[in-house]
C-alpha cells in the first residue's frame, strides 16, 4: 500500500505541542505530513503558543518554537491527502473566519477523510457546518479525553495526544506491532521541551509503557522544561517551556524492568548511576543527552553525533564523532540512538522503533 499522506493546518500561535507532536510522531511512523498556513508558503514559520493551567481560572500563555512550514496553502488540494490535523491554540480563532480554510475543511470531511482536530480547533469544525446535525457534546471529564464520530477524532488537549494519535493511525488504516515495552525516560530540570514530550507521546501513541523520572524526585512531581530554538543568533535562545509531570520516582524504580532508555537533551541533570542497571539495552539520547553518555563511559568504542557543541564530550568520552549533517540525522550504533537536535525525532523515535522491534503497518 502507498504511503500515507496528511495535512497539518497550521497558523500563528497554535499550541506549541498540540502542532509538533502529532506532526514528529506521524513521521516517526513512516506518514508524510506536509504543514501549510494561509498567507504563508513553505519555508516560513508561525509562532506557536505554550498554554497550560498553573492554577490561575484559564491557561497562562508564553512563546514556543517557531514552526517551519514545508508546503505552502494555496498550492495544496484536499484530494492530496488521506486525513488532516488541525491543531488548538490561538490560530483556530482567526482560521475559522478564512473561507479557504473552512472550504478545504468541507472537503476532508465530504471525502469521508480521517479529521483529527484538538483544543481550539473545534472552532474551525463549527465554523465549517463540519460538525452540524452531528455534533454532540461530551464533557471531558479529564484534560486527556477523546471523542470519535465516524471521521471525526476530537481531543480536549495535548494531554490526550496518546490515543488522539492513536486514533487517528487507526483510521488512516494504520496497525501497530511489537509495542509491548517498556521505556524509562530520564529527566532533569530544563530538559528541551520538544525533545521530552515529543518522543513520550509518540512512544505511548504506540502502546508502549512509558515511565519518566528525575533524581530526587517523585512521581507527580514537575520539571520545568526549556525552549531550545534558533532565532538568528549565533546560539540558540532559551525561553521557558511546559512544565513536564514524572510518572515514577527515581529512586524506587527497577530500571531492569525496562527495555529501553531515553535521554533528553536540554539542560537535564547527570545520568548517575541508572546505566549500569539496563547496561545492554536500547538507549536513546539527543542533543546534549549525550554529554551524560559521556560522563557514564558508555561511549568508548561507540559512533555517535550530537549537538556540534557536545563533539568534544564525544571525542573525550571515547566515541568516534559522527557528523550531523544535516541536522535531523541521526545514528544507530549496535543499541544506541542517537540524533543531534529536535528537528530530528521523526528519524531518533523511528531508529529506536526498529531496536525495539515497534512497527507501524497501513
Amino acid at each position: 500500500m502507498a504511503a500515507k499522506k496528511v495535512l497539518l493546518l497550521c497558523g500563528d500561535y497554535m499550541e506549541d505541542y498540540e502542532v509538533m507532536v502529532p506532526s514528529q510522531a506521524l513521521q516517526a511512523y513512516g506518514v508524510s505530513v506536509d504543514a501549510v498556513c494561509p498567507g504563508k508558503k513553505a519555508g516560513d514559520v508561525c509562532r506557536t503558543a505554550v498554554h497550560q493551567g498553573i492554577g490561575h481560572q484559564t491557561y497562562s500563555e508564553t512563546r514556543g518554537h517557531n514552526f517551519a512550514l514545508n508546503a505552502s496553502f494555496d498550492e495544496i488540494t484536499a484530494n492530496g491527502y488521506d486525513g488532516l490535523v488541525i491543531p488548538g491554540g490561538r490560530a483556530p480563532e482567526y482560521l475559522a473566519m478564512d473561507e479557504k480554510v473552512l472550504d478545504l475543511v468541507r472537503k476532508f470531511s465530504d471525502a469521508k477523510k480521517p479529521i483529527a482536530s484538538v483544543c481550539h480547533g473545534q472552532l474551525i469544525l463549527a465554523a465549517g457546518g463540519v460538525v452540524q446535525n452531528r455534533a454532540k457534546w461530551e464533557e471531558p471529564d479529564s484534560m486527556a479525553k477523546c471523542t470519535v464520530d465516524g471521521n471525526l477524532i476530537t481531543a480536549a488537549t495535548y494531554y490526550s495526544h496518546p490515543e488522539f494519535i492513536s486514533l487517528f493511525v487507526k483510521a488512516l488504516g494504520g496497525s501497530v506491532s511489537g509495542s509491548d515495552k517498556k521505556i524509562l525516560f530520564l529527566c532533569g530540570d530544563y530538559m528541551e521541551d520538544y525533545e521530552v514530550m515529543v518522543p513520550f507521546q509518540s512512544l505511548q501513541a504506540l502502546g508502549c509503557h512509558v515511565d519518566a523520572v528525575c533524581p530526587d524526585k517523585g512521581a507527580g512531581e514537575k520539571c520545568p522544561t526549556a525552549i531550545h530554538d534558533f532565532e538568528g543568533d549565533q546560539t540558540y535562545s532559551e525561553k521557558p517551556g511546559h512544565d513536564f509531570t514524572l510518572t515514577a520516582s527515581f529512586e524506587s524504580v527497577d530500571a531492569s524492568s525496562y527495555d529501553a532508555l531515553v535521554i533528553p537533551g536540554g539542560r537535564a541533570p547527570e545520568y548517575l548511576a541508572l546505566n549500569d542497571k539496563i547496561k545492554g539495552k536500547p538507549i536513546a539520547s539527543i542533543c546534549h543527552g549525550q554529554q551524560i553518555l559521556s560522563a557514564a563511559g558508555v561511549l568508548e568504542g561507540k559512533k555517535c553525533t550530537a549537538y556540534p557543541a557536545v563533539k568534544l564530550n564525544v571525542v573525550l568520552g571515547g566515541g568516534t564523532w559522527l557528523e550531523p549533517d544535516p541536522i535531523h540525522r541521526c545514528f544507530t550504533d549496535g543499541n544506541l540512538v542517537t540524533g543531534a537536535a529536535w528537528p530530528g525525532h521523526p528519524e531518533f523515535i523511528s531508529q529506536l522503533m526498529a531496536l525495539l522491534g515497534i512497527k507501524v503497518s497501513f
